[in-house]
């Protein structure tokens, strides 16, 4: 049984730290960078106040500034706890004064762990999910980038050129874009004419330039019309093009660098073999739960933790009442639900079950959501057990939903 709490009020550059003894009294309050050496020297000087006894640490994030001072604990044996940032700040009103400084939060962190028996505890992830952590989480990134580039492009063509605009779905053609960056104005289009748009595409080893080609002078024929400042606005467009052009070999190689990665995490065969999983979904996945799935203790417990696991919100005569729980984790939901979209595709016992739900009245969210959380609990047992997705006959599985 713990007799010493420590609290950490992570940060960037310091943090602060509180030690609390069983009762609840202050034995240390200090700011430490966020330096190996100073953080040794923290964790000695709580170690020798516990003269011995076990000492349980708290902290509000999980990784980014404090990934440090995480893995330092973690090389130490020492035992961490998780307490969302969510949590501190309702908790902190229920604590004297009104001011919020770092020193109060950490002595709330402290408190909290020293009374709640219901909080995560901390682990840092394998060496192989937390690179995929950090992989998928760039890809996040540029994916974002990426959209919001292909916003921009078609925000300003539509303001010169919107036969352009929706002559191509700029997401997915690579002719389009190709062509946005030498030709985008509808006077130039039509001087250079189908046929040599045609051979600058195909030079370049674009599919469909034949198609492109004429759809963009089809485009360009139905506006005789210049609008003011069309130089300044083609400019854009074509940085733009050319933006996502560069976007796009970037996530290509992320992907193929996650794809590599992932096969060498010990799940990755089980991950692989459920349907609507893929390298990028296993490495969200992995990077989501550390590679490890017994923090969660109970399939229940990790749906709760995914947003899978309805909250009840009953009062009185009303019972019955769920919603969704307020914290959860967005990443792990969002691979469940990708995962049950492609399912949908491939897998006969996820496309019956899903239509058995929507026969039943349900909207397709909430269809979406009851597949993904009977996907958790297969994909759990798998997990457990080391094997992998057995499928089930498109007549059985209509039978079994």
């Amino acid at each position: 049984m713990a007799k010493l709490w420590a609290g950490i009020d992570a940060g960037k550059a310091h943090h602060h730290c509180v030690v609390i003894d069983t009762d609840g009294n202050r034995l240390l309050s200090q700011k430490i960078p966020n330096d190996e050496p100073a953080l040794l020297d923290l964790i000695a000087t709580v170690l020798k106040l516990a003269d011995g006894d076990p000492v349980i640490w708290a902290t509000d994030l999980n990784h980014g500034g404090p990934a440090l001072l995480i893995a330092i604990l973690v090389g130490h044996g020492q035992n961490i706890l998780y307490i969302p940032g969510r949590i501190v700040h309702h908790a902190s009103r229920l604590y004297r004064g009104e001011g919020k400084t770092d020193a109060k939060d950490a002595a709330v962190i402290a408190d909290q762990a020293r009374m709640r028996r219901d909080l995560q505890p901390l682990r840092a992830g394998d060496e192989i999910s937390t690179g995929l952590r950090i992989l998928t989480a760039r890809r996040a990134d540029k994916s974002a980038d990426r959209v919001r580039a292909i916003n921009r492009l078609q925000a300003q063509l539509l303001e010169y050129f919107p036969a352009l605009e929706r002559a191509f779905d700029y997401s997915r053609s690579k002719a389009a874009l190709l062509l946005l960056t030498k030709h985008r104005t509808p006077d130039g289009i039509r001087r250079t004419g189908q046929a040599r748009l045609h051979a600058w595409l195909k030079k370049r080893g674009t599919r469909s330039s034949a198609a492109v080609a004429q759809a963009a002078v089809d485009a360009a024929k139905s506006q005789h019309t210049t609008v003011p400042a069309q130089h300044m606005g083609e400019g854009i467009v074509a940085a733009l093009a050319r933006e996502i052009l560069a976007l796009n070999e970037e996530l290509a190689d992320l992907d193929a660098l996650i794809s590599e990665k992932v096969t060498e995490h010990r799940d990755t065969r089980v991950l692989l073999s459920m349907p609507g999983f893929g390298p990028v979904l296993a490495a969200e996945f992995l990077g989501a739960t550390g590679g490890d799935l017994t923090v969660f203790q109970t399939a229940d417990r990790f749906a709760g933790v995914a947003g899978l696991a309805p909250a009840p919100r009953d009062s009185g005569r009303i019972t019955g009442n769920h919603h969704r729980p307020r914290r959860y984790d967005r990443r792990l939901l969002r691979v469940f639900y990708l995962s049950g979209l492609s399912a949908l595709k491939s897998c006969a016992a996820s496309r019956a079950y899903y239509d058995r739900k929507r026969a039943e009245g349900k909207t397709h969210i909430q269809a979406m959501l009851s597949l993904a959380r009977r996907r958790l609990n297969v994909l759990w047992a798998m997990l457990r057990d080391g094997t992998t997705y057995t499928p089930v006959p498109a007549r059985a599985a209509r039978m079994a939903a």
